[in-house]
């Protein structure tokens, strides 16, 4: 019984890390960090992933520190306000594409793009 819990949570891990594909959009941790960006997939080679993130930086992580992109109305993300080096808390209030508006914890909003933001 064992045995087989085991090898279908090994299946399972299997089919998660192949249900990511060239062009899908995901979000990844930058140099393994806590944060996780937005940006597309490139390439796989097995269980490493090329990146292209949404603010132009590109890297090949580890299939682990990939996700699907699941940003949506309401999503709690930080932002790098008005592009000045300031990570602020936030909810996005609309979103089409790369460009989102946030409501900020603080009170302040902004219409930005996703790669001036990250999640947790």
């Amino acid at each position: 019984m064992k045995t087989w819990l085991v090898i279908g949570a090994l299946l399972g891990s299997a089919t998660m890390a192949n249900a990511q594909s060239p062009g899908d959009w995901v979000l990844a941790r930058f140099k393994n960090g806590n944060f996780w960006f937005p940006g597309v997939l490139e390439r796989v080679s097995g269980d490493r992933l090329t990146i292209q993130y949404d603010d132009g930086d590109r890297e090949t992580l580890h299939v682990s520190a990939v996700r699907p992109y699941n940003w949506t109305i309401g999503s709690r993300v930080e932002c790098n306000f008005r592009g000045a080096g300031a990570w602020y808390a936030g909810r996005i209030t609309s979103l089409g594409g790369s460009s989102l508006s946030i409501d900020y914890d603080d009170g302040d909003k902004e219409r930005t793009t996703t790669g001036r933001c990250r999640s947790r």
